[in-house]
């Protein structure tokens, strides 16, 4: 027996119903109680759809798991607490080695600070220019929100930067107060530099140097962070500090961290870095290793 032609239209649209209620944004708030949230946008029948996520399992770290940043650290956290206790704070910008912990402080101002009101915003590079809608989103919350973009880097065809810099500081429209962007980075400037833009300097009648103004424009960005945190490489001594660290919390005693330490240098070596991550992927290592032996 033939279906009917109006049965098979409402077959079909309730396929394309199922299908938008897959792929559309679901309507409302967002789960306001969560701590942290994700920025997510999607392409669906040829429009951009955005919305902010709530993130149920959240990768946190405390801040005393952090070694060898201690200046840095303390920096951040002070920062943070002026800012959740309502007070002037600055916009922050982490740069320097890989490795070294600078998206994990960011996470550990979560861990302090969650139950004071701060919340976390992770928004892709790509997605800097819904900034404003951002802003605009939570400008009424009570909350006190960090937007946080991890490994920012422009290249020099990329003018998506523009909308950070009018969103740090030099859009007409006022940032919510409630706002505040850390970025973490391995460049100081967040872009390339070429020997081409030194080459373009000049100078003047009396021999001052004057910078291309390609240069003096990716220096305008990062300048527009109040606060930068600088950091380095670390010495054997912070390396294997930190290994020590994490085997004890791994549940391991004296002898066996000392035991560790030519082992440890061996990892470090073969990675060709002694940072915190590398630190820490050792004692995961070693820590399972053991335990499979069990000795």
């Amino acid at each position: 027996m033939a279906i009917s032609q109006p049965v098979v239209m409402e077959q079909q649209l309730q396929r394309l119903v199922q299908w938008l209620e897959h792929w559309m944004p679901a309507s409302g708030e967002p789960d306001w109680s969560a701590l942290a949230f994700q920025w997510r946008k999607r392409r669906v029948l040829g429009t951009d759809q955005a919305q902010l996520v709530a993130v149920r399992r959240i990768a946190n770290i405390d801040p005393e798991d952090l070694l060898g940043v201690d200046a840095q650290k303390a920096a951040i956290l002070r920062n943070t607490e002026q800012f959740v206790r309502c007070l002037p704070a600055n916009n922050v910008l982490l740069t320097g080695a890989r490795g070294t912990g600078k998206s994990s402080l960011v996470r550990a101002c979560l861990a302090r600070f969650g139950d004071r009101g701060l919340r976390l915003i992770e928004v892709d590079k790509a997605d800097l220019v819904d900034l404003p809608v951002i802003a605009d989103r939570i400008a009424e919350r009570p909350e006190r929100f960090v937007v946080f973009c991890d490994d920012l880097s422009f290249e020099p065809s990329d003018a998506s930067y523009k909308a950070l810099k009018a969103a740090l500081d030099g859009s007409i429209a006022a940032g919510a107060s409630n706002l505040l962007i850390y970025a973490t980075s391995n460049r100081r400037h967040l872009m390339p530099e070429s020997m081409g833009e030194n080459l373009a300097a000049q100078y003047d009648a009396e021999g001052d140097l004057h910078p291309a103004e390609t240069a003096e424009e990716k220096v305008s960005l990062s300048e527009r962070f109040g606060l930068w945190l600088s950091f380095r490489s670390f010495r054997q001594a912070d390396y294997l500090e930190i290994v020590a660290h994490w085997l004890a919390r791994f549940d391991l005693d004296g002898e066996a961290i000392a035991a560790a330490r030519a082992e440890a240098l061996q990892f470090a070596l073969q990675r060709g870095s002694r940072s915190g991550r590398v630190a820490t992927q050792f004692a995961r290592d070693y820590a399972g290793r053991r335990g499979l032996t069990g000795s």
